[in-house]
């Protein structure tokens, strides 16, 4: 082979996404950091967070301790209680200083009026894009396990909510990072418990 051609191969290569791999191991939190002697426990090979006898102060997040830029992420998740009921999942985010309990950055959520949107937490404080509520009233199944998938690629990030798209959203504030930690959030106000299992990364 031609030292061109086997250069070209290389860089071929180089652009090859990472096979898929677990982010949770299904027995103990190596990888992740956070509140694991209250808030979070795992139980069967599924990361739990909060209450369903005792109200959620505030916020709680699990963070991974790796950042992630271009990626594809899996992962099951059951969200139930009474009084405010929400969760989500972090991406390309930061850890916040004050309160330091807090994270800064894209949330794909759950929760009544919030499945299937794209939050932006703890920085611009609002909904980004929101699906159609008539598709998910469809396609939610309540107090029962439902899938997100989170494709992050450049400036833009789309989420599939039980296989059905809800946000294709390009970043248009090229100061807004494009890499970040990964968070399950559990959110106060409520007695409220959320249940995450099956995280599948695939890195691209």
């Amino acid at each position: 082979m031609k030292l061109p051609a086997l250069l070209l191969s290389l860089v071929a290569l180089s652009f090859i996404s990472k096979p898929s791999r677990p982010l949770f191991d299904g027995r103990t939190f190596a990888g992740w950091e956070g509140d694991t002697n209250t808030v979070w426990h795992i139980d069967k090979g599924t990361l739990v967070g909060g209450s369903l006898t005792t109200q959620v102060p505030h916020n709680y997040f699990l963070r991974t301790r790796k950042s992630y830029g271009n990626f594809v992420l899996k992962l099951k998740m059951k969200l139930e209680g009474t009084g405010f009921v929400n969760g989500g999942i972090q991406f390309r985010s930061q850890r916040a200083q004050n309160p330091d309990y807090e994270m800064v950055g894209y949330q794909a959520d759950l929760g009544d009026k919030y499945w299937g949107c794209l939050y932006d937490e703890s920085r611009r404080n609002k909904v980004l894009v929101a699906p159609d509520s008539t598709v998910m009233k469809r396609i939610i199944k309540i107090n029962d396990w439902n899938q997100y998938e989170i494709r992050c690629e450049g400036r833009r990030i789309r989420l599939y909510f039980n296989g059905t798209q809800t946000v294709d959203y390009t970043e248009p504030d090229e100061t807004i990072p494009v890499s970040g930690l990964i968070a399950l959030q559990i959110h106060g106000g409520g007695k409220a418990q959320v249940q995450y299992k099956e995280l599948m990364i695939e890195e691209l």
